[in-house]
């Protein structure tokens, strides 16, 4: 891919690979960039007007603006905490699973995560997200709806109307302008099927050596190439992609999920201890996000060097680089914490709870729908008794409505 038609390197990596001629591709992106969620302020400026002789007596000073309303007004605590939740639907139930329909009825949950494997076709599927999306009262907030839609030996929704994607190796192999374009008919094949996130691309660094070796990710040619700049190059072809179809990518696994052995859904105690905070693997995240990613994924493996206590999805650390480090503003987001066996000793109540308390914003639940009740009732009860977590769990919810709010298919 060339240079100019992809992300550019943040600074820091832009140094550390001695790539500093990319200050000179000044040239707009073919494809557009991918761009924050939100209307352009260039773009909705009134026509010029002649200035008049006389200054007019009713316009001798600004309208003083009103306050942003509060999302979380009228909502009961109940209310709120469903909003940093997503449960998991199976895709191959027939119809409304019942413990999804528990968590979205009886504990409020608001935002929905398709999983497993499906050949039913967009139709099929427009039509079982709306059964879910309309199990809400009416003036409940509107649902996030997302899957995993990477290509190749993740790609949740297949049959009529979807098409079968290439693995993230073979898309790197593409010319920027070209995975654009691809990626755009992916996205809105997604959006025809009322998917309004996706949660790829991939952006873990996987060194070329460890592309076997490497359990959850080059295993699977999950990655983009193995370089930091061919990263950039093809997850942000494939996010703009999806921003232009209206579908929200989402970023993972930060800060990277390269260089071990073992895959966090499967394995207890996996351990990164390369990876530090000034690392290659969490500059290519910042591309990501100076590109205007609006959603990150943590990882579930525990990086020996960062926050040798915590999982990633637990960590305030990783919170803070990317809430301070990488001027991150968005949704913040665990993998999935219902089954995934890197968290497990942990009861499910508490994983939701370390998460939120950590600075996560929205915490999936998806390949075992039935822990999100205790996951809600461990909200709802630390936030009853501690007021500061109550606070948090507020600001968390407050950053899902916001990207919500900003949603392309909901304008």
């Amino acid at each position: 891919m060339s240079d100019c038609a992809a992300m550019r390197l943040p600074r820091t990596l832009a140094a550390a690979l001695g790539l500093l001629a990319l200050a000179a591709c000044t040239s707009p992106n073919p494809a557009g960039p991918l761009s924050p969620t939100g209307p352009d302020p260039s773009a909705t400026g009134s026509p010029t007007a002649q200035p008049s002789e006389q200054p007019s007596a009713t316009s001798s000073a600004d309208p003083t603006p009103s306050p942003t309303p509060d999302p979380l007004t009228g909502m009961s605590l109940e209310e709120i905490v469903g909003q940093v939740i997503m449960t998991g639907a199976p895709v191959d139930a027939g119809g409304v699973a019942e413990v999804t329909r528990t968590a979205i009825v009886d504990h409020h949950v608001g935002n929905l995560f398709l999983h497993g494997r499906s050949e039913a076709g967009v139709q099929a599927t427009a039509e079982l997200v709306e059964q879910y999306t309309t199990l809400p009262d009416g003036d409940a907030p509107v649902m996030l709806v997302a899957t995993d839609q990477e290509g190749y030996n993740v790609q949740v929704l297949r049959g009529p109307g979807f098409s079968d994607i290439p693995s993230a190796m073979e898309q790197a192999t593409w010319p920027a302008t070209d995975l654009t374009a691809a990626a755009t008919t992916w996205g809105t094949e997604l959006a025809q099927a009322g998917i309004t996130l996706n949660l790829a691309p991939v952006m873990d660094l996987v060194p070329a050596e460890n592309q076997q070796a490497n359990a959850p990710i080059g295993y699977y040619s999950r990655n983009y190439g193995n370089t930091a700049q061919s990263v950039i190059d093809g997850a942000g072809a494939f996010a703009r992609g999806m921003q232009q179809a209206g579908v929200q990518p989402v970023i993972k696994h930060f800060p990277g999920l390269g260089h071990v052995t073992q895959n966090t859904d499967t394995a207890r105690d996996v351990v990164d201890e390369v990876v530090t905070a000034d690392s290659q693997d969490i500059a290519v995240f910042e591309a990501g996000i100076e590109a205007g990613a609006r959603y990150v994924m943590l990882a579930n493996a525990t990086y020996a060097l960062i926050d040798p206590d915590n999982p990633a999805t637990f960590s305030p650390e990783m919170v803070r680089i990317l809430r301070e480090d990488l001027a991150f503003d968005g949704v913040i987001m665990t993998d999935d914490v219902s089954a995934a066996a890197a968290v497990t000793d942990v009861a499910p109540g508490d994983r939701a709870v370390r998460a939120i308390e950590a600075g996560v914003d929205l915490v999936l639940a998806s390949a075992d729908p039935s822990v999100v009740p205790a996951m809600t009732e461990a909200l709802v009860q630390r936030a009853e008794e501690d007021p500061a977590f109550e606070e948090r769990v507020r600001e968390a919810a407050r950053a899902v409505l916001t990207e919500k709010a900003n949603d392309p298919q909901r304008r």
